[in-house]
């Protein structure tokens, strides 16, 4: 679940309607990125419409197309910066230089977004994932980065934490890693089926009491 790109999708999200502000290559490319980012979380990659992306951003396809050449390139621009920088500060920026690992993860799963927005629409990551990623190896690849990335360095975090006494030893830190994402990912896909919030706050209950039991015993702190 990716909670600053939630956000975006959230707030300030109507096309532009008013005249062209004067040239500025990098704002016109950032205004089409944005755009397509929420218009692929709506309708998803391949249904996402070019004119809708070109409405929203208020620019023209030739601008697109100098941006980005094609909309797979768009896409993967999605991928690589948006989804994977938010995915790296939800969950991981936590837990650089953290004293305890469990404690940072429980305030990163506690953030997960409840809104209904966010139930209803899903993570972005996972939507891509199930959309693309058995039809397009680019999409693939860049995906499964994100996924390998947190995975290792949520695995990273829990192995110093056990060096340093936070975290159970008995505890094998890539498998709890994955575990972890498997929860994260799942409770955010059973929620979105149902359209019930409900679902979702009960999967975050469940894996902060997950996560508490990877303290050493008589470490068990309230998270």
């Amino acid at each position: 679940m990716l909670q600053g790109t939630i956000d975006l999708l959230i707030g300030g999200n109507r096309p532009r309607h008013s005249r062209p502000a004067p040239r500025d290559p990098e704002r016109t490319r950032e205004r089409l990125l944005q755009a397509a980012f929420r218009e692929v979380y709506r309708s998803g990659f391949q249904s996402a419409g070019l004119s809708a992306i070109l409405t929203a951003a208020g620019v023209t396809k030739g601008a697109l197309y100098h941006h980005f050449g094609s909309k797979e390139a768009l896409g993967y621009a999605i991928v690589e910066e948006i989804i994977a920088p938010d995915n790296r500060g939800q969950w991981l920026r936590p837990l650089q230089n953290c004293e305890d690992p469990i404690e940072a993860l429980i305030g990163a799963v506690q953030e997960l977004s409840v809104q209904p927005e966010a139930v209803r629409g899903g993570c972005p990551l996972l939507n891509l994932a199930q959309e693309m990623s058995p039809l397009d190896a680019g999409f693939r690849q860049r995906l499964a980065t994100i996924f390998r990335n947190w995975q290792d360095g949520v695995a990273a975090a829990l192995r110093d934490g056990q060096n340093h006494g936070k975290v159970r030893r008995d505890l094998e830190p890539a498998q709890a890693a994955g575990l972890l994402i498997a929860m994260v990912e799942g409770y955010g896909s059973l929620a979105k089926n149902a359209q019930d919030a409900k679902v979702m706050e009960e999967g975050i209950k469940n894996i902060v009491e997950w996560l508490r039991s990877m303290r050493p015993p008589g470490n068990r702190k309230r998270g």
